[in-house]
């Protein structure tokens, strides 16, 4: 299998992404549409079966997500190398993940990218990714092929799922309605995957089933 060296991989993570935001835009981005349903039909949506798939973990081992039904399950696209991604891991997306984690959800962390893709890692680099950012998900999966990513329909990192203990999905998108790669502007962000958790705590149906996903483009081997 491919390896990147660790001097490698630095010099990736270096590598300015491709933001799918209009971050770069002179005019700035309006907040993601909580309501608004996405314009691509073929990805799974809330109220809708959640994917199967299995993947290895960073510690390589397998897991499915069968293997948690019946628990309130997180999937969280990612790529260290994304401003957007650096700007939820500056101790926002930690402190959500211990939470989440502490009250009994399974947080899955996934890293779609080809082999020789900016943000692509393997076992070691995503367990040293994982203790420098003091990430606290469940499990880091990797996903190389991308055939994970492309049947959930993922396009950005960070882009978020909420799948409840029926393995229905109820939440799609982006993580927040502040879709910019400043971390000031976390303070104040309507954050629609602890509102879906909270939601789901609660018994109650989850308010906001959508918002528009925000971030760095999916390095997949081929177009999604």
């Amino acid at each position: 299998m491919f390896r990147l060296t660790s001097v490698a991989f630095a010099a990736l993570a270096l590598v300015a992404c491709q933001p799918e935001s209009a971050e770069t835009s002179a005019q700035a981005p309006a907040a993601p549409q909580a309501s608004a349903a996405p314009a691509q039909a073929s990805i799974p949506m809330a109220g809708q079966a959640a994917p199967a798939f299995t993947l290895v973990d960073a510690e390589g081992r397998q897991r499915s997500l069968s293997d948690f039904r019946g628990k309130t399950v997180v999937l969280e696209w990612t790529n260290e190398g994304c401003p957007y991604v650096k700007k939820h891991y500056t101790g926002a997306m930690q402190a959500l993940q211990r939470a989440a984690v502490a009250d009994g959800v399974v947080w899955l962390s996934i890293i779609s990218s080809s082999p020789g893709a900016q943000g692509h890692v393997e076992g070691d680099q995503a367990r040293q990714w994982k203790a420098r950012n003091n990430a606290a998900a469940t499990h880091l999966l990797l996903d190389p092929t991308g055939a994970t990513g492309k049947a959930y329909g993922a396009k950005t990192t960070p882009d978020m799922r909420v799948i409840d203990p029926e393995g229905r999905l109820v939440y799609v998108g982006g993580i927040d309605d502040r879709p910019t790669n400043k971390a000031e502007d976390l303070e104040g962000a309507n954050n629609f995957v602890r509102a879906a958790l909270d939601d789901l705590k609660a018994g109650r149906p989850v308010r906001t089933a959508f918002a528009q996903p925000y971030g760095c483009g999916v390095k997949y081997a081929d177009a999604v």
